[in-house]
């Protein structure tokens, strides 16, 4: 009997174990914070041994406005400094855009300045050299390395206001811009009255300032007017702001 109700006592203890419930221990419910990570910094430009050789020397160091100045000294927050690049913003419709050129506080007056651009969809800008202060706008002094979306831009384009070409001036029938979006390579040569624009590797535009030539498309070209258009023989480098985007980026140069 007492052997029986041991064996019954041993069973409910062994009963009431395999029934019990297993507790989940509770779930961590701590939230995890992301991680912060500060943005990045504008990797700063560096010459190639090439250029360092060769005489070049940084126009701007692809984190700070450091050695630019506005036209005029014109109020403008149109200008930045992008991943390494100097920025160009787009207009913006339905608020206040303070727009103006930007340019080297230093003046050149012979140079081979060398720069990578690319422009967006639709868009226009320019390169400017010889640029001086005694007018409205820039473009009534210095002649203008075109850049532009030959085949996107909203409006109609004469020959001589395609990429490469001297603005209203001469053609660059040659040239042969990358797509829009992606990066090009563009030299300019002043060297006295003898003007040089290179794009892509190419010479696509050679011209001599005040010469016969000069005037005659001068007088035919919407510079007419312009008494003091490419006179100067020293003056600013200038990059356009034409209420497009545009990136530029190793801004070089070597005088000459």
């Amino acid at each position: 009997m007492i052997q029986r109700m041991t064996y019954a006592c041993l069973l409910a203890s062994l009963l009431a174990c395999s029934t019990k419930k297993t507790e989940t221990p509770a779930a961590d419910t701590t939230a995890t914070k992301p991680e912060v990570v500060a943005p990045a910094a504008s990797p700063a430009a560096q010459l190639s041994e090439a250029d360092a050789a060769a005489g070049y020397k940084l126009l701007f160091d692809a984190q700070t406005l450091t050695g630019w100045k506005y036209f005029k000294d014109k109020p403008s927050d149109s200008w930045d400094v992008v991943d390494g690049t100097l920025h160009c913003k787009p207009f913006v419709d339905g608020r206040e855009n303070q727009r103006a050129d930007i340019m080297t506080v230093d003046e050149y007056a012979n140079f081979e300045l060398a720069f990578d651009w690319k422009i967006s969809a639709q868009g226009n800008s320019g390169v400017m050299f010889r640029v001086t202060e005694e007018n409205d706008q820039p473009y009534l002094s210095g002649p203008e390395f075109q850049l532009i979306d030959n085949e996107g831009y909203p409006g109609d384009l004469k020959p001589e206001q395609f990429t490469g070409a001297n603005y209203d001036m001469h053609t660059a029938p040659d040239a042969k811009p990358k797509p829009v979006g992606e990066w090009n390579e563009s030299r300019l040569v002043v060297n006295g009255n003898h003007v040089e624009h290179w794009l892509n590797g190419a010479k696509v535009v050679e011209y001599e300032l005040g010469s016969a030539d000069w005037k005659k498309r001068k007088a035919k070209s919407k510079w007419n007017d312009a008494k003091n258009y490419g006179t100067a023989k020293t003056g600013h480098i200038d990059f356009q702001d034409h209420n497009h985007e545009a990136w530029f980026r190793n801004i070089r140069i070597k005088t000459l």
